[in-house]
């Protein structure tokens, strides 16, 4: 029997007399991995983040996140990009593996179907949706806070013949800042990530400017609005300063002061 995921979510989201919850999160797992974007990205995406965040599924977390690490290697590139945004919601819950972060660090940096949007699987958004993850991650007790700065400048500097179109900047920039908002950061951690990015700008060479310089620097700038202006962890929260916003916004200035030839 397939399950009716818009009735569920009609019905409110609640769970199906008699559900075998089991059985249920098997087949929302399987359709978080479709390639129809009306099944991966509609009601079944709704109803998988509201179980969630209900704890209709605490009983299945380990289980959903082992399988959402493993499938970040899977062939399907929708399946990857999804598994990450479901991995953060999982950890978000409180359940977490470090295996799983290993997983997604050996997977973001070198993912190379970096589109945002595709006309037949509808949104992929694999540096979206990582960023997603990288910012819950980033802000975890658990997890070192530097290594997902770097994992994130790792991801800006990865060679590419794509430029970011459809807001990935902008979501990877907000998780940077959401990392550096993390209370007790050192200075240098909120700043060596950036030491990455100024060693590959001092290699440029004159000449159009390479996909990967694009995308950084774009990233960049939302890193030094959002460290201006505070960075809010949740929709209508007040905005959180960074730990260390004058030094960060000082030396992200010169980070980008070094491949803007209008900068004083």
């Amino acid at each position: 029997m397939v399950t009716d995921w818009d009735q569920i979510a009609a019905a409110g989201f609640a769970v199906p007399a008699e559900a075998d919850v089991d059985v249920l999160a098997a087949d929302l797992a399987e359709a978080l991995a479709d390639p129809d974007p009306r099944v991966r990205d509609g009601a079944a995406y709704a109803v998988l983040a509201t179980w969630i965040e209900r704890g209709v599924l605490d009983r299945q977390l380990t289980w959903l996140g082992h399988t959402m690490a493993g499938r970040l290697s899977d062939p399907r590139i929708q399946a990857r990009t999804f598994a990450a945004l479901v991995l953060a919601w999982v950890i978000e819950r409180g359940t977490y593996d470090e295996a799983w972060t290993r997983a997604f660090a050996d997977w973001y940096p070198a993912e190379t179907d970096l589109r945002g949007h595709d006309t037949k699987l509808g949104w992929l958004h694999a540096v979206a949706h990582g960023a997603d993850l990288l910012g819950v991650l980033g802000r975890d007790p658990r997890v070192r806070p530097e290594w997902m700065l770097e994992l994130g400048a790792r991801r800006m500097l990865a060679d590419t013949q794509f430029v970011w179109r459809d807001q990935e900047d902008d979501r990877l920039g907000y998780a940077m800042a959401l990392i550096l908002a993390r209370p007790h950061l050192t200075i240098a951690h909120s700043t060596n990530w950036l030491s990455l990015i100024d060693q590959k700008f001092a290699t440029a060479e004159p000449g159009p400017v390479p996909p990967y310089a694009s995308n950084t620097i774009r990233t960049l700038r939302m890193v030094y609005l959002l460290a201006d202006r505070g960075v809010r962890a949740e929709e209508g929260a007040p905005p959180q300063q960074l730990a260390h916003r004058d030094k960060v916004i000082s030396q992200l200035a010169k980070s980008l002061a070094a491949v803007s030839w209008f900068a004083g």
